[in-house]
């Protein structure tokens, strides 16, 4: 008979550590799951991921339900109590097919190893919410932005702007979509494969990406979605460079500037390095990228990553995009400056509690100085393309109307705002810029 792995070791006792490093520690969900489910076998590791992530995401509704079944306020429970409360709590109410004695009594011995007393708090809650959270969940109601934001587990602000940026229809879907899993999809290197042929190489299935549906600016014919879960990261296919996991919105943005063999092309605030190498695969790495990243640690993970992909035109250069002062001019520069990221919420589940309006706003300032830098590098006649993953009208059009206006050389080609929920990919606001001759 097979041993069964120690708690500690377990998916739920992972997720609980994941949990508790992001809400005690300010650690980033994604890197906290990659540290403490490194040795979890791939089933368990689905599993852990699917709790954390979905607790994190749920949080507000999740302590919304507790503080119906809790007798004194969350704020006073031990963190290791209240945080196996929430991963309990989002498996009796979220996950089907999961029996609730079982989450009951493994969430109780989780919350043992750090607070015996507590253990018991952590009994008596989801054994009430067993037979009485279904209930308390259903009288929840999307009507109103402070309703949606409750439902949905959002900040009231982010739910406010929503529904007055996209009004409540939209709003309402786009809130309803980003708790479910993000797209799962490749871009294959063409600097190393065909699409054909990592696709016969997969042991999932995919098909060719479509395009987003609003997005009118363009295609990704170098991607494929998956219908399976796959360990990219662990894959041949990516030790040899053939692939990297992207979103379609993100393979959007370097289709749109559509840079061509011979051009020399700028990238700023390059790292991870996601479209840094999609543009060195369509100039065929023929002719240069200049990718510049401020931070040393992250230009030093792009020069790898450009190595993997076989990217040999790209040069990286550690820079302040936003005080970069450059004798050359571009043929096609990029503009990816770091933003809110309210557009991957569903990849990213803790986004949504670091933003803030306050945040947006010096945001968009810093974006402004690196919009202005990659102009002022860009050739008469020549290309920039604007982009930032998020869903935040002071991010979007609040940043490149302003330059157009101050800035009569310069046209729009023409903008797209990818939404999850209608699109199936990332929330993306491109633009495309011309300079005039």
């Amino acid at each position: 008979m097979a041993t069964r792995p120690a708690l500690t070791d377990s998916a739920r006792g992972c997720a609980l550590r994941v949990v508790r490093r992001v809400f005690e520690q300010g650690a980033y969900a994604d890197r906290a799951l990659a540290a403490e489910a490194a040795e979890l076998d791939p089933r368990d590791r689905a599993l852990a991921t699917q709790i954390a992530y979905g607790t994190v995401q749920r949080r507000a509704t999740l302590d919304h339900v507790a503080r119906s079944l809790v007798r004194r306020p969350l704020e006073q429970l031990e963190p290791p109590v209240l945080a196996a409360i929430r991963i309990g709590l989002f498996q009796l109410l979220y996950l089907e097919r999961v029996p609730s004695h079982a989450v009951v009594d493994e969430s109780v011995e989780l919350a043992k190893r750090e607070s015996r007393g507590g253990a018991g708090v952590v009994n008596a809650v989801l054994r009430r919410a067993a037979r009485e959270g279904e209930a308390l969940l259903s009288g929840l109601e999307d009507a109103t932005p402070a309703g949606a934001a409750l439902l949905h587990s959002v900040p009231a602000w982010l739910a406010d702007m929503w529904w007055t940026e996209l009004g409540p229809d939209e709003a309402r879907a786009l809130l309803r979509q980003v708790n479910e899993p993000a797209e799962a999809a490749l871009r294959v290197n063409s600097l190393v494969a065909t699409v054909d042929e990592v696709a016969a190489s997969l042991p999932v299935p995919s098909a060719p990406a479509p395009a987003p549906a609003a997005a009118t600016l363009g295609a990704v014919p170098e991607g494929l979605v998956l219908g399976a879960p796959f360990d990219a990261h662990g894959s041949e296919l990516w030790r040899r460079g053939a692939i990297t996991p992207q979103s379609r919105g993100s393979m959007l943005v370097a289709r749109v500037l559509a840079p061509v063999p011979g051009d020399r092309v700028l990238d700023l605030c390059a790292a991870p390095g996601a479209k840094t190498t999609h543009l060195a695969a369509l100039i065929e790495d023929r002719g240069g990228v200049l990718a510049v990243e401020r931070h040393p640690g992250r230009a030093r993970s792009l020069e790898l990553n450009c190595r993997r992909m076989h990217a040999g035109s790209v040069e990286v250069a550690v820079a302040d995009a936003a005080e970069l002062e450059l004798q050359r001019r571009f043929d096609r520069v990029l503009v990816d400056p770091p933003c809110s990221g309210l557009g991957t919420l569903q990849s990213r589940p803790d986004r949504r509690w670091r933003a803030s309006p306050r945040a947006i706003e010096e945001l968009a300032a810093l974006q402004a100085r690196i919009l202005a830098a990659g102009a002022a590098a860009t050739r008469s006649g020549g290309a920039l393309v604007y982009s930032v993953c998020t869903i935040s009208r002071r991010e979007a059009q609040g940043v490149i109307e302003p330059f157009l206006a101050a800035n009569p050389e310069w046209t729009a080609d023409g903008a797209v705002q990818l939404l999850p929920h209608r699109d199936g990919t990332d929330g993306f606001f491109i633009a495309r810029l011309r300079r005039g001759s």
